[in-house]
């Protein structure tokens, strides 16, 4: 089977030739991991660990941001951040505004992204990969960044005219940008890649009935956007979101990354046995106390174990349970995982369902 074949048929609850691959990793560990390998280009790095997908962008054209002194960056919401990573807001502007002040909020704008390379981007992996398009769409950051969390928490329920206007305009934006990169490439793309952290170490953020009032119909809209386009849909969704994950799926969400088994609530096994022929799950090899702290004998034992739960039946990707490999992880540690997935994750030797 090609990646993208491989990648596909485990969309649809199939057993491939192999359970198939993710690596997902931040600059500095492909930096780091391409002097310890000594590999020049980042495309030789993927094909190493064996990683089946590949992702194609939209390419930012908008006005430059005015800065604060102090700040690193800013989010296309006109957020200014600081501080490690990505830095966290330095305001929440939107924090005591009105109905009539959201509205009146400086949107952006979808065409500041310019789509028209994508298609060939995309088509440039000659149909070998699984390609990953569309807007990251992280809506639900964006409005704990707009208001604050505590507000955001406060006003879902003191004044909940509120939190709708505001994700209304959030998701519209996000809707516009990934239609207009889906009518541009579609037809290249297989995976509408999208990104939003509902949970936590100790369970969802907000609680199902606050999801499903005020999140699970953005989420909804996003998807049924790339079904519409007959893409496969697949969230990135740290923490604990064990008891959202049914309302997930019933919204038609296709599958969900990058599992984090360290999580209240998210049992391989339970998770496996309850969802695991509606959803597809991504990642599950713990990036904390495998990856990051273990050695590569445990990498490889804990890999063994999470394919041995995941894998029968298809519904599987292997990978980390963090959205980006850091740069503090061991490459040997990294290398220890693919290649335990290139051992243990071909099917006939996992048997049938």
């Amino acid at each position: 089977m090609t990646p993208r074949e491989r990648v596909m048929t485990a969309f649809a609850h199939e057993e491939p030739d192999r359970v198939p691959r993710w690596c997902g990793a931040s600059p500095e560990f492909i930096a780091k991991a391409k002097q310890y390998l000594g590999i020049d280009d980042t495309e030789q790095l993927s094909v190493r660990f064996g990683d089946d997908f590949r992702r194609v962008y939209a390419r930012y054209v908008g006005p430059e941001p005015d800065l604060a002194a102090d700040a690193m960056m800013q989010t296309v919401f006109g957020i200014d951040r600081r501080g490690l990573g990505y830095g966290q807001p330095m305001a929440h502007p939107l924090a005591d505004a009105t109905v009539d002040e959201i509205d009146a909020y400086p949107w952006p704008d979808p065409g500041w992204w310019d789509v028209s390379g994508i298609r060939d981007a995309a088509l440039a992996w000659g149909g070998q990969y699984a390609i990953l398009g569309g807007d990251w769409s992280p809506f639900w950051h964006d409005a704990i960044d707009l208001l604050g969390m505590e507000t955001l928490m406060l006003r879902m329920c003191d004044a909940p005219e509120i939190v709708d206007a505001l994700l209304d305009h959030i998701v519209s934006y996000y809707h516009e940008a990934s239609r207009r990169i889906l009518d541009a490439a579609a037809d290249a793309i297989d995976i509408f890649f999208i990104g939003n952290d509902f949970g936590s170490q100790t369970g969802p953020l907000v609680g199902p009935r606050l999801f499903e009032r005020f999140l699970l119909p953005h989420l909804a809209r996003l998807i049924d956007l790339g079904h519409s386009y007959r893409l496969k849909v697949q969230l990135h969704c740290c923490g604990g979101v064990e008891p959202l994950l049914s309302m997930m799926i019933g919204a038609g969400l296709d599958g969900i990354h990058a599992v984090q088994p360290g999580c209240r609530g998210m049992d391989l096994a339970h998770l496996k046995s309850t969802y695991g022929d509606r959803i597809l799950f991504n990642g599950a090899i713990d990036s904390q106390a495998a990856l990051i702290e273990g050695t590569p004998d445990l990498v490889r034992e804990r890999t063994r174990e999470v394919i041995s739960i995941m894998a029968p039946g298809g519904g599987y990707v292997a990978g980390a349970s963090h959205d980006y490999i850091l740069e503090e992880t061991p490459v040997e540690n990294v290398l220890a995982v693919f290649d335990a997935v290139a051992e243990f994750g071909t099917y006939p030797a996992l048997g049938r369902g």
